[in-house]
């Protein structure tokens, strides 16, 4: 069974940066496209982007593009999520999914502040 853990999360003010951590275990990490979502209170969750298996390609959504980067550490069996020029409306509680929508982390909370 595959097991999802984020975390980083945490309080920011609009402009600065945060890097998020999504630790997988239960099976080989390598095998896994993965990928970032968010989700705010009503509203669906939301794709940010993609890594393959072997992190040679990435993906983003325009809404964070230029700003977020995916990287993965095949390694560590640990995807990381790096979050810049954050604004208020990226407050949110991130996931992050292996074989994207097949398996999901609990969320960890990103709040940005004015």
């Amino acid at each position: 069974q595959v097991q999802l853990r984020e975390s980083g999360g945490g309080f920011v003010q609009a402009g600065g940066s945060l890097k998020l951590t999504c630790v997988v275990s239960g099976r080989t990490f390598s095998l896994y496209v993965m990928s970032w979502y968010r989700q705010t209170p009503g509203k669906e969750r939301e794709f940010l982007g993609t890594i393959n298996r072997s992190s040679g390609n990435t993906f983003y959504s325009d809404s964070v593009k230029g700003r977020f980067t995916i990287s993965r550490d095949n390694t560590g069996n640990t995807m990381y999520l790096e979050m810049n020029s954050l604004r208020i409306e990226d407050t949110a509680v991130y996931y992050c999914s292996a074989d994207p929508g097949a398996y999901w982390g609990q969320g960890t909370q990103v709040t940005v502040s004015s």
